[in-house]
């Protein structure tokens, strides 16, 4: 199918394309890459691969690259082309444009100079999995990419634990299960999701529990473009007494502080107010 030119007024487009299956594609992004007068993408060779699947032509237009590596000057191309009143599109490798993929500093300084911003919705993986992931949709809070190295990792989740919301992160096949055993040690077995190469013909979705999750993944090979979907905790209403006598009986073979995991773990309960009740306990004992 051939896409016939519309007139697009000066601004910047950002452009979703599909996460997996070429055809999400939506009509209005396909008629913004086939009359924007300046295109830009994170990885031009698939987006002119995308192009050609619909029959969108260039016209002697080039594909200009843009991602987080591409410098100020890549930027200031694009700014230039809007400050000489061009239209100008941009899409992310795959899905929504800025949703942990590049954009930002371009929309804001775009934004800043007083051009249009605007956008050509589509296919995103985070949202995708969360109508897929069996977890509440009330509310929820997106991550993103968590960071590579444990320390940073379990840090970043202990942040996110009192979140009253379902967690969404993107993940590495390469650290998925390093993470889910991170999630399970900091949040608790929590329900989960895994969901893998959503859209495409190996789609799968997986929901159980996060330390069933990071044992059936342990030590297998995993491919693919990942989703990961937590429960928000659960906390039961505990009463003072209980939570006296669970770090009683915790300080009795553990010190301060892994009696404090323990019991804050076991509620599902800020580990600093349990930390303090034990060393309480402590003096009092002494």
């Amino acid at each position: 199918m051939n896409h016939q030119k519309v007139r697009l007024s000066p601004g910047l487009y950002f452009v979703a394309t599909p996460i997996g299956t070429a055809r999400d594609i939506t009509l209005r992004a396909l008629d913004v890459l086939a009359s924007a007068d300046v295109i830009a993408a994170e990885d031009t060779r698939s987006l002119r691969r995308l192009m050609e699947i619909h029959g969108v032509p260039l016209e002697g237009r080039m594909v200009l690259s843009y991602h987080d590596h591409s410098g100020a000057g890549s930027r200031e191309r694009l700014l230039n082309a809007l400050s000489e009143g061009k239209s100008v599109a941009y899409a992310s490798e795959a899905g929504m444009p800025l949703i942990a993929d590049p954009g930002y500093d371009l929309s804001r300084q775009a934004a800043q100079a007083g051009h249009t911003v605007t956008c050509a919705p589509g296919a995103t993986a985070g949202i995708t999995a969360l109508t897929l992931a069996g977890l509440p949709t009330d509310a929820f809070f997106f991550g993103g990419f968590l960071p590579n190295a444990t320390g940073a990792r379990r840090t970043r989740l202990e942040e996110l634990k009192a979140i009253p919301g379902t967690l969404v992160f993107y993940e590495s096949p390469k650290r998925v299960a390093a993470s889910l055993q991170d999630m399970a040690d900091v949040l608790g077995d929590r329900p989960a999701a895994l969901c893998r190469e959503l859209t495409k013909k190996f789609e799968e979705i997986r929901r159980s529990t996060l330390t069933e999750l990071a044992a059936e993944l342990a030590g297998t090979n995993v491919k693919g473009e990942i989703v990961l979907l937590v429960d928000r905790g659960r906390s039961e209403t505990v009463s003072q007494v209980d939570l006296e006598s669970d770090l009683k009986a915790a300080l009795k073979g553990n010190s301060v502080k892994d009696a404090a995991d323990i019991v804050s773990q076991m509620h599902d309960l800020p580990r600093r107010k349990i930390y303090q009740m034990a060393l309480q306990i402590g003096r009092e004992g002494d």
